[in-house]
């Protein structure tokens, strides 16, 4: 196997783990913000709700923080254990 074929599948799958990591962190960081902006709007419109309301967002924020994770740990996959390398050499 030629090392410059080695090389750029590594390459690749980086700048790929890059733009994913960077769309999860994206995605996240967006729905953190309609997240809160619903809840203060709720609280605007019924403010005896809030502590309904506040147990709400966090529990959902926290579905919603999974996500991300569940990426990182996809991303940590492709860069440790590339399974591009292991196709190269079937």
């Amino acid at each position: 196997m030629d090392a410059s074929i080695l090389a750029t599948v590594y390459a690749y799958t980086a700048v790929g783990v890059g733009i994913i990591l960077a769309a999860a962190g994206l995605g996240s960081a967006l729905g953190w913000g309609l997240i809160c902006s619903k809840y203060i709007e709720g609280i605007a419109r019924q403010p005896e709700m809030r502590p309904m309301l506040m147990g709400q967002m966090l529990f959902t924020g926290g579905l919603m923080e999974a996500f991300p994770m569940i990426v990182l740990g996809m991303a940590m996959w492709f860069v440790f254990a590339n399974p591009f390398v292991g196709a190269l050499h079937g």
